[in-house]
């Protein structure tokens, strides 16, 4: 990994090359370490949201080497209390995110950037704000949540609309959780993450208003947190 020291230059050459030795390192992945991580995240989750019993989740599918895999929005639905939804991205033409119900793996198809969307009603881009559990991909994440994505802002504006109450958590690959990642002012950090190995952990400190939710806490590698 590049030298993401304070003194380090933040540029977007930067977090180009981040996210190309990120990538690559996960194309490298065996077939079955991939599956074997997948399937971790996805338990992860699933006893998250039986746990918080959210009556909004926003989530997306998986493609490639991502974590979690594309079963995950089947996973959580099923996880989801009576009367929850689940809500999938939609990518606008000008990469900002609209919102979608997830209905079933038949309600999704095919679309641009190797996606595969939900077909049903639009929701607006306001939607994810309702949210109380919000699901986001990265490359990486630091100790302080800053999240490294593939560089199209997207999810960065859609965090910006999610409610201050809403726990945010970023799903990555064991050795993904870094020290420090290159970051600008428009970059917005998730208060969570979860990886194969290390299960669910809080990043940034700050309260979130769930009950008895035993999370690892910042800095520690199993020290729980009692979050109210």
């Amino acid at each position: 990994m590049p030298d993401f020291s304070d003194e380090a230059e933040v540029t977007h050459e930067a977090k180009r090359q981040a996210r190309v030795e990120l990538l690559a390192r996960r194309r490298a992945l065996p077939a079955p370490t991939r599956a074997e991580a997948a399937a971790r995240v996805r338990a992860t989750l699933t006893d998250l949201v039986r746990r918080l019993r959210p009556a909004r989740v926003t989530a997306y599918v998986p493609v490639g080497s991502e974590p979690g895999g594309p079963e995950l929005p089947e996973a959580l639905r099923a996880a989801l209390p009576p009367g929850g939804e689940l809500l999938l991205p939609v990518l606008r033409d000008d990469l900002d995110l609209d919102w979608a119900a997830y209905t079933g793996p038949g309600c999704l198809v095919a679309a641009g950037r190797g996606l595969r969307e939900p077909t049903g009603p639009r929701l607006g881009r306001a939607a994810v704000a309702d949210a109380r559990l919000v699901v986001v991909p990265a490359l990486a994440v630091d100790r302080r949540g800053r999240r490294l994505g593939r560089g199209g802002g997207s999810y960065d504006r859609a965090l910006a609309r999610v409610g201050t109450d809403a726990l945010t958590v970023a799903l990555l690959h064991d050795g993904e959780l870094v020290a420090r990642l290159p970051a600008e002012p428009h970059d917005r950090p998730v208060r969570a993450v979860v990886s194969p190995s290390g299960g669910l952990r809080t990043l940034t400190g700050d309260s979130v208003s769930v009950r008895a939710l035993p999370l690892d806490e910042p800095g520690s590698d199993d020290a729980p947190l009692a979050l109210e």
